[in-house]
């Protein structure tokens, strides 16, 4: 039997009332997951602050990231390596927004 194929992009549900995370792969320390957004920023005066280093690319949409030094704008296609313990937070993303993410050990 072949491998099961997906594609990150179709099938995306539309709408959702909450952002919605679709593990793709867990083992040996590493978790890579597809987020779909629907637009749906962090929580005012949230913070994420992760003991693991998390690679994060934005596959579709837009997003805007804020750091305790500054922000970063994101387009689709872009990537950044958030190290472990640096504070973050999703300060807006458009309606189509899908990222993927991946959780390693530190």
């Amino acid at each position: 039997m072949p491998p099961e194929t997906i594609n990150l992009l179709q099938a995306v549900p539309e709408r959702a009332a909450a952002e919605q995370f679709v593990p793709l792969l867990q083992r040996d320390g590493l978790l890579l997951e597809q987020i779909v957004s629907h637009g749906k920023a962090s929580p005012e005066g949230f913070w994420y602050d992760q003991p693991q280093p998390e690679w994060v690319a934005l596959l579709r949409g837009s997003a805007r990231l804020e750091f305790a030094d500054g922000e970063q704008s994101l387009v689709a296609g872009d990537a950044l390596l958030i190290p472990a313990h640096c504070r973050h937070r999703v300060a807006e993303c458009s309606l189509d927004a899908v990222w993927l993410a991946l959780h390693f050990g530190a």
